[in-house]
């Protein structure tokens, strides 16, 4: 039996460990958490809708369900061409037939960065925005920024769109509450048309909403720097702010950039489009990067989401499968890249799909919020194996 080490506990490892187990591969994963965390749904913890537990799906149940190993601990160091990978406890492992690196990406370090929290940041600051957000709600009154970054290196490391859903998602809660009027709420990018690569009928819409719930927009200037009251700009102007949620851009993983893995600029492994590390002289070699690990290649609006690590971890243990049975009949992901998402208000949701063909953004009032509420139930039990599993979702 073959042994495949996977690195990360995110969608991609996840489910690339589920599919080659029942492949019948010998499987183990390392998770610096020992539990699977839901990011789409955890904007709402902010907000109370949901609590911190929730979100998270305890490792050691998916171990259960799908019988893969588990080893809790974070990666030290990772040298693919000796076929070696040290663990932050000092662990080597060095007798795996594949490796699969999913381990995520690292963040920008914007400078002041410390003084903002990240709905798509380590978990736990979920619950820190939560404090910060019921600490002005006591009050009675505040401003509150929402935000992301770019990466000038590889632009399919901008996570925009938890951004928008937890403004949207503080709004409403503020209206249920009767105190919205005492918050300025101002959202702010450096880029001049943030969520653009949705489409224009999303972007047009986008304006629609902002305007409608008279949230201010503040786009098109650098961020110099974080303060701990405020945003400043590159021409030293400042959005001042109570609390600041703000997404970096990603980065190259920190272990992958100290590696010997052949990167892209950013510090993202290349890969070619069966997500297969490729040796000097262009030869498949016996590592995999899949999920945010992975440089993106494809269509200027491309973009890291869930789904898309999912097709990766699908494909790659088709790959392998293939590898070893002496077939060639290999499965990419560029030919599934597209933008997806049912992005949350709170009191509904808007349906948001771009492919090489198409973009439209569909309002979806009220029922929205419950679609996305069920898809949360639907992650979550079938990770665990206790429904089936919907081809593409």
């Amino acid at each position: 039996m073959k042994k495949v080490l996977i690195l990360g506990g995110g969608f991609a490892g996840v489910d690339a460990a589920t599919h080659l187990k029942k492949m019948g591969y010998d499987v183990t994963l390392v998770s610096d958490r020992d539990y699977f965390y839901i990011y789409p749904t955890s904007i709402w913890i902010p907000t109370g809708e949901k609590k911190f537990e929730d979100i998270c799906v305890p490792l050691q149940d998916l171990q259960k369900a799908h019988c893969f190993e588990v080893l809790v601990d974070s990666v030290s160091t990772i040298e693919y061409k000796k076929n070696s990978v040290t663990l932050t406890s000092g662990k080597i492992i060095d007798d795996y037939d594949y490796l699969i690196v999913a381990m995520g990406a690292g963040k920008m370090q914007p400078k002041g960065v410390e003084h903002t929290l990240s709905i798509c940041g380590a978990p736990e600051q979920s619950v820190l925005i939560k404090e910060k957000l019921d600490a002005l709600i006591a009050k009675g009154s505040g401003k509150i920024t929402f935000g992301f970054g770019g990466n000038p290196k590889d632009t399919s490391a901008v996570r925009g769109g938890p951004g928008f859903e937890l403004l949207f998602n503080v709004h409403n809660a503020l209206k249920k509450k009767g105190i919205r009027d005492n918050f300025e709420l101002t959202f702010f990018a450096p880029m001049q048309q943030p969520g653009k690569r949705m489409g224009p009928q999303a972007l047009k819409m986008m304006d629609t909403f902002f305007a409608r719930l008279h949230i201010n927009k503040h786009f098109g200037k650098k961020i110099k720097l974080f303060e701990q009251d405020g945003v400043v700009f590159e021409d030293d102007s400042k959005l001042e702010s109570d609390f600041i949620m703000f997404i970096p851009a990603g980065d190259g993983h920190p272990v992958i950039k100290n590696s010997d893995l052949p990167q892209n600029e950013a510090g993202f492994v290349k890969t070619d489009d069966f997500s297969c590390v490729l040796d000097g002289y262009g030869n498949m070699t016996n590592v995999y990067a899949i999920g945010d690990s992975a440089a993106l290649e494809g269509y200027e609006w491309r973009a890291k989401q869930g789904h898309i690590a999912e097709v990766m971890a699908r494909n790659v243990a088709h790959n392998i499968e293939q590898r070893d049975n002496g077939g060639f009949d290999f499965k990419g992901y560029k030919e599934h890249l597209n933008i997806l998402c049912v992005m949350d208000s709170g009191d509904g949701a808007a349906f948001v799909y771009r492919d090489a063909k198409r973009a439209f953004m569909l309002p979806m009032p009220f029922v929205g919020h419950w679609l996305k509420k069920g898809w949360g139930f639907y992650c979550r039990n079938s990770k665990l194996g206790k429904i089936p599993r919907i081809p593409g979702i």
